[in-house]
């Protein structure tokens, strides 16, 4: 008897030390990780700042080719830079993927005007994408100013023959300015599909932007299922013409409004997603995307909207091939076409990755301008998005503190997947709406150190998702 109570406490010795060798062996392990990582790392931001390549690629794509809207010629334009581009930095390989896409046109500038207390008020105006153009003669009519959908649903009939005028700001009280974008933009997209319906003559939107400016920004709309007999010209205008055209009705609210705007809609036109790729040294098959579109509107030169993301997404593939990081997965680098307008260029993507029976893991998009890093949004599952959460402190000495759930972006979003992990870059959101969809979208309002930063932080996240993810005892570091 006393042999055996002598035994049970020592066989429980001998399985706690076991216990605390693993233990510590595990530690080892993760502190070897985090060590080996932290400075890759290091070094993926250093060669970035020191010797990238970004700024002087969007230099050259928004100067040399401009503003990309899908089926321009500029946008083919870019398609060959892409293709160009792709092979300068050697990937190992890289192709066109056909598809259609939509092919608007603006015509010539727009003009709107009213007359108020004798006096004649110039109003900066621009066609909204997909909208039809007004008579030649322009249009003329009453104005009704809305808030929301809803407002205008319940006017019914009183719209006949008016333009009405929908002026829901952005909710300045939100931090992240998507969030108020996301509380507005339904005016936008639906606003002539509602009026139409009822008669009325035009629509007329304020512009997205949590700025007071003169520059108006324009975006897509769609008529929905309404009769062609029914759509009607829609435009938007300035937030501080907005604010004016408001604060005037007020005081005679039987102004007529004027606009005239010449924009039409053509035949969808061939186009190209422009796609790279390094392969994979022990998983080939799997297949990690990073991409952002390579379209844009047509007003200014497309910088932030999305030669940022374009140039930054090349760049991943640039640091990895610098600093001699070999992937385990294949990392493709995709130039999307026609986001914008369409998001064709996605579907497209998304419809071959499925007829191919390629394997997609992951992807990462960015698509929200090239300000200072701030960190990233992950749409996976329960299990991913809690790994990708624990490198935080890898990530938060660049200033990379957010890793929440959210949205990926519009082109990566079609591969969305049980266990698919997407992911969206997320730089600083407080000045992007001031240049998205406007003509002041240009080359210098793109600060290099900030384009560049974001590049590094977008290599460094594909550098751990590669090496951990998808491996079979993923580390938590």
């Amino acid at each position: 008897m006393k042999k055996i109570i002598f035994l049970i406490p020592f066989s429980l010795l001998i399985f706690s030390c076991n216990k605390n060798i693993e233990k510590k062996e595990n530690s080892n392990l993760l502190s070897i990780a985090e060590k080996t990582d932290s400075t890759n790392i290091k070094t993926i931001f250093n060669s970035a700042l020191t010797e990238g390549k970004s700024y002087e690629w969007l230099r050259d794509l928004t100067k040399n080719v401009g503003g990309r809207l899908s089926g321009s010629p500029e946008a083919q334009k870019a398609v060959e830079w892409g293709e160009k581009l792709m092979k300068e930095v050697g990937l190992d390989s890289v192709w066109l993927q056909p598809v259609m896409v939509p092919h608007w046109v603006r015509g010539e500038k727009e003009v709107a005007t009213y007359t108020t207390n004798g006096n004649q008020k110039n109003v900066p105006i621009c066609a909204l994408g997909f909208s039809v153009a007004t008579p030649n003669s322009g249009v003329l009519a009453k104005v009704i100013e809305v808030k929301s959908l809803e407002e205008a649903k319940a006017l019914g009939n009183k719209m006949e023959g008016k333009i009405v005028f929908f002026n829901r700001p952005f909710d300045d009280t939100l931090i992240n300015t998507f969030r108020a974008y996301g509380g507005c933009v339904d005016q936008r997209v639906r606003g002539a599909a509602i009026c139409g319906e009822f008669g009325a003559k035009g629509v007329i939107v304020r512009s997205m932007t949590n700025s007071i400016d003169d520059y108006p920004h324009t975006g897509t709309m769609s008529y929905g299922d309404l009769p062609i007999e029914k759509h009607i010209p829609t435009a938007a205008i300035s937030s501080k013409a907005a604010n004016i055209l408001s604060d005037d009705l007020k005081v005679n609210p039987n102004l007529k409004f004027y606009f005239k705007q010449s924009c039409k809609t053509l035949p969808d036109a061939p186009s190209f997603n422009v796609v790279g790729e390094i392969k994979g040294e022990k998983t080939p098959e799997n297949i990690f995307v990073v991409g952002g579109h390579l379209d844009s509107w047509d007003l200014g030169e497309g910088a932030h909207d999305d030669g940022t993301g374009i140039v930054q997404s090349l760049e991943v593939a640039y640091l990895f091939k610098k600093n001699n990081i070999k992937p385990k997965n294949t990392i493709r680098i995709v130039f999307f076409m026609n986001e914008e307008n369409g998001t064709r260029g996605a579907k497209k993507y998304a419809e071959l990755a499925t007829l191919n029976k390629e394997n997609h893991i992951g992807g990462l998009e960015s698509d929200a301008g090239g300000h200072t890093p701030r960190g990233f949004s992950i749409d996976a599952n329960s299990v991913n998005t809690e790994l990708l959460q624990s490198w935080k402190k890898l990530l938060s000495p660049y200033g990379l503190h957010d890793l929440d759930k959210g949205g990926s972006g519009a082109d990566i979003s079609p591969l969305k997947g049980e266990n698919v992990t997407l992911v969206g870059y997320r730089p600083d959101s407080q000045r992007y709406f001031d240049y998205h969809h406007t003509s002041r979208d240009t080359f210098d309002k793109v600060n290099k150190r900030e384009l560049v930063l974001g590049s590094a932080s977008m290599a460094s996240i594909v550098y751990l998702m590669d090496k951990y993810l998808y491996s079979d005892s993923p580390v938590k570091l």
